[in-house]
Order: structure tokens, then sequence, then C-alpha cells
């Protein structure tokens, strides 16, 4: 039978994790978590991390595998991920990976750009010049250095133009002409599986999923890493409202909603990022049996191909 890769994908809060669960039984299968943060071993609160009884019940993968002190990236999760896949599918048809992180997605789905390692000082100077000199500086940079990504980058995220900055002065050239985008064959068929429901029915379960994570422990758990919010794993929603909270600006009623908003925010730029690609085939998430029966009449047509 053809080795398949399931990937179950959508928008923060929407299930993804427990029908994640209900699939991966069916199939007797692993999962690989597709969650950039979620793959920290400090971060188990604020990343909604799967509770001990599903960890138990399912083997998973990428999940707190990693530390925040790690430079981690799409790139090696590429890497990792190709090759736990080969492992898994020596016993394995079917293998699930779920998440809702775009890029990361994109990266074992498609494969990344080559694209040079980054010098840390290089990096430091850009990012001590945008702190003194502000973000206008930088997007006038990027303009001088690389007109045609100016134009197509968030020119409100900051993480986005500093990271183009830096591979243009490392290459001198712009950074658009080195995005190829390439599109890499892989050894194995990917079925892609969107999740999403009404959007006041997401925005609710957004809104108290984030209670339930002070219920948890959230806020004892922003303090405990309070001494590390310099560090691109924690730059992320959840923890950074927390940290201006410990920081004096506002209060933690106003953190708490801030969290919900920008959660909101998010799941809204993960639906524009999906909906952008055609492969993906939507349901919602109380379709636990209509998914199980596409994935298997995709299996199923998978296996009459190859036999031609």
């Amino acid at each position: 039978m053809p080795k398949s890769l399931i990937v179950l994908l959508g928008p923060t809060g929407v299930g993804k994790s427990d029908l994640s669960l209900e699939v991966a039984k069916y199939f007797n299968t692993e999962i690989i978590s597709c969650d950039s943060r979620q793959i920290f071993k400090e971060m188990s609160i604020g990343t909604a991390v799967p509770g001990m009884e599903a960890l138990q019940t399912v083997p998973h993968h990428f999940i707190q595998s990693h530390t925040i002190h790690e430079a981690y990236n799409a790139r090696k999760f590429e890497i990792e991920v190709l090759d736990l896949l080969e492992r898994l599918f020596v016993s394995k048809d079917l293998v699930l990976m779920t998440g809702g992180s775009m890029l990361y997605i994109d990266a074992l789905c498609k494969g990344l750009d080559d694209l040079p390692d980054v010098d840390p000082q290089l990096r430091q100077s850009l990012v001590d010049r945008f702190e003194s000199e502000g973000l206008e500086t930088m997007q006038n940079l990027l303009l001088q250095l690389d007109p045609a990504y100016y134009y197509e980058v968030d020119l409100q995220n900051p993480k986005r133009i500093l990271h183009a900055l830096e591979i243009c002065m490392i290459t001198n050239r712009p950074f658009s002409e080195l995005r190829t985008n390439p599109s890499r064959n892989r050894p194995f068929n990917i079925i892609k599986i969107g999740i999403n429901c009404d959007r006041q029915m997401l925005y609710d379960r957004i809104n108290q999923r984030v209670d339930k994570m002070f219920e948890e422990g959230l806020e004892k758990e922003a303090n405990n890493l309070y001494p590390f919010s310099q560090l691109n794993p924690l730059n992320t929603v959840g923890y950074r409202e927390l940290f201006e909270y410990f920081d004096g600006k506002g209060t933690l009623n106003e953190a708490i909603e801030k969290i919900k908003a920008n959660s909101r925010k998010y799941a809204r730029k993960q639906l524009t990022w999906f909906r952008k690609d055609p492969d993906i085939n939507w349901f919602s998430p109380d379709q636990k049996n209509e998914i199980i029966k596409f994935i298997s009449g995709q299996i199923k047509h998978l296996a009459e191909l190859s036999l031609i």
C-alpha cells in the first residue's frame, strides 16, 4: 500500500488535537505535532499541549522535544520530520501530522528555499537598530535593498522585515530573488484535511480555552519564563501579553483580553493562509466519521492507482 501522510490542520482552538487523537486511533498510527510552540518543553499550558492521557493513548512526536534555549526553525523541522517519517513508514502505511503552524506545514509538504544561516552578530545589530530607530527606518532600508519584497511583505511585521534584511546583507542580493518557492516531490502521498467552524463558535472556543489556561496556571508558567522573555520562542501569544503585564503595562484582566483578541487575530491569519491552498479538503470539527471515510477513500484510490 502507498505510504501516506495525513495533514490535519486548522486555526487555533478549533479542536484539532481531540480530533487527531480519534483519527490516529482509528488508523492505528502515530501523531506528529506541527505546532511551532508545543515543541518546546518549557511551554505547556500556554501552548495547549495535549494531556498526559492523550499522549499515552497515541504516540506523539515533536511535543516538548526541544528547549527554548535552542535555535529552532521550519528548516530544522522539515529535516527532522522527514527523517522521522522514513523510520515510521517502515511499519506504518499512514502517519498523521496535526497542527496550525503554517510555515512548518509548508516546509514539510512543499520544502523551503535554501537560504543561508544568519550571522548572530548581524541579527543583533539589526534588532538594536530597530529598537533604537523604529520600524519606519527598517522599512525604508528594505525599500532600498529589495523594493520587490517591500511591496509584498506585511510592513507591520518587524520579524519578517528584519529576516529579509538579514538575507539581503549576507548575500548582497535581494531576498525576493532567493525565494524560489520550491515544491519538492516527497516519497509519500500527502492528504490535507482542514478543520474549521462558524466564526463566532471559533471565537467562543478560543475565549474559553484562554480562560481554561489561566485556571490551569498560565500566569505562574509565564512568570517562571519571564527571565527568558527575550528569547524568540516566547515572543508568542499568551506569553508576550503577560510579560507586558509583568513589566507594569496594564492590568491582568487587560492582559487576558489581549490574549483572547490576539488569539482570534492569529486564527484569522491562519485561515487566510490555508484558504490559498487548493489541496485542503475542509470539514467541521464534529465530522469525525466523514473525515475517516474520506481518508479511507483517498487511501483506497491511491492504492488502486499504484496497481495500474
